[in-house]
C-alpha cells in the first residue's frame, strides 16, 4: 500500500461547504475535490476562494471555475503540474502516491461506488478524483471525490485503471495532474494570509468580465430554449450543469469567500457576499423552473436573470471600491 494521509471514509469528516445546508451541496469535480484535499490538509479551502469573483458567461457556458496554481502556491506552497502518462496509469498513480504526492486524475464514474445511483454501473462519464492511498496487488484506491472520500476495490479498481483493457473503445488516455509541496515554502498564516488574500481577489476583481455577464446569457438562454424544449430533460440536465449549475454554485463559493474573510476581521464585504449569496439560492429555484419549462414546453420569465445582472453589478461595485 501507497499512502499519504491515514483516513477513514467511514469517519472522515468533510469541508463545511460539504455538509447539509448549502444550497448546492456539490459544485463542480475538480473544485470539490480541491476543496477536500485542502481541508485533509489542515489548510483552510475557503482562504483560496477569490477566483470565484470573476467569472464569465463564455458564449455557450459559464466558466467551469478551478483553483488557482498560482494561488495554492502562494497561500500553502503547494504546486500543480501536469503528468504525462507513458505507462499504465496505476504504475504512474502508485509511484507518485509513494513519493507523497496526491494525483489529480480524470477516472470513469461508471466504476466509481460512490457515485452509485447517478453514474456507478450506468453512465460512462469523466469525473476528477485526488488519490491518497493505492495498492496495486490488492487492488485498492483510496480517494477524494465529489464531497468526500472514499474506497473503492476488486473489479472497480481493474475496470476504472483499464487493466483489463479498455473499459469501452472511445476511451482516451486520463488528465493527469500531481500536486507536491514546494521545497522550502511554508503555507501562510495571520495577516500575511489575509494581505496575500485580498491581493489576490483584487486580481480577480480586475479581471471580472467588461460587461453584465447576465446580460448576455439572459439573451443567450432565450435563444436556446426552443432547442431546449425539443432535447428534453437529458438536454436539460447538460445544458443546466454547464450554466445554471456553474454560476450558482460558484457564487456560493463566492459568498462564503467573502463571509470568511470578514470573520478574519475584513471590513466591507457583508454587501457583495450578501448578493452573491441570492443569486445562488435564486439560481436553484430558477433551475427548477427551467426544468418545468422544458418540460411542459412553455416560455420562461427572464425576470431573475435580470435581478441577478443588478445584483452582480452591486457586488462587483462593492467589490472595485473595496479592494479594486
Amino acid at each position: 500500500m501507497a499512502g499519504i494521509l491515514d483516513l477513514d471514509p467511514d469517519t472522515y469528516a468533510r469541508h463545511a461547504v460539504h455538509q447539509p445546508g448549502r444550497t448546492w451541496a456539490e459544485t463542480n469535480c475538480y473544485t470539490d475535490v480541491v476543496v477536500e484535499l485542502l481541508h485533509a490538509l489542515g489548510h483552510e479551502p475557503l482562504a483560496a476562494l477569490g477566483f470565484t469573483v470573476s467569472i464569465d458567461f463564455d458564449l455557450d457556458q459559464w466558466t467551469f471555475f478551478k483553483f488557482l496554481p498560482g494561488d495554492l502556491e502562494e497561500l500553502y506552497g503547494l504546486a500543480l503540474f501536469e503528468l504525462a502518462p507513458w505507462r499504465p496509469l496505476a504504475r504512474h498513480v502508485h509511484d507518485h502516491v509513494a513519493a507523497g504526492r496526491f494525483i489529480l486524475v480524470e477516472l470513469d464514474s461508471f466504476f466509481l461506488p460512490d457515485t452509485a445511483g447517478t453514474a456507478y454501473g450506468l453512465a460512462h462519464v469523466k469525473s476528477t478524483v485526488a488519490v491518497n492511498e493505492i495498492d496495486r496487488e490488492e487492488r485498492v484506491m483510496g480517494y477524494f471525490h465529489n464531497q468526500g472520500y472514499h474506497r473503492l476495490t476488486g473489479d472497480d479498481f481493474t475496470a476504472v485503471f483499464q487493466e483489463g483493457g479498455l473499459a469501452h473503445p472511445r476511451m482516451l488516455p486520463p488528465y493527469i495532474e500531481f500536486l507536491k509541496a514546494v521545497p522550502g515554502a511554508r503555507p501562510l498564516a495571520g495577516a500575511d494570509l489575509v494581505e496575500a488574500i485580498l491581493a489576490q481577489l483584487a486580481r480577480q476583481v480586475r479581471r471580472r468580465p467588461p460587461a453584465n455577464p447576465f446580460t448576455a446569457f439572459a439573451a443567450q438562454l432565450d435563444a436556446d430554449l426552443p432547442s431546449l424544449m425539443d432535447g428534453g430533460m437529458e438536454g436539460f440536465h447538460a445544458y443546466s450543469f454547464a450554466t445554471l449549475r456553474q454560476y450558482g454554485a460558484c457564487f456560493e463559493l463566492a459568498a462564503s469567500h467573502l463571509a470568511w474573510l470578514g470573520e478574519q476581521g475584513v471590513d466591507g464585504l457583508t454587501a457583495p457576499a450578501a448578493a452573491f449569496a441570492t443569486i445562488s439560492t435564486e439560481t436553484k429555484a430558477l433551475q427548477m423552473k427551467l426544468a418545468r419549462s422544458v418540460m411542459r414546453r412553455r416560455p420562461l420569465d427572464p425576470a431573475p436573470l435580470l435581478r441577478h445582472a443588478e445584483l452582480w453589478e452591486v457586488a462587483m461595485g462593492a467589490l472595485s471600491r473595496r479592494v479594486g
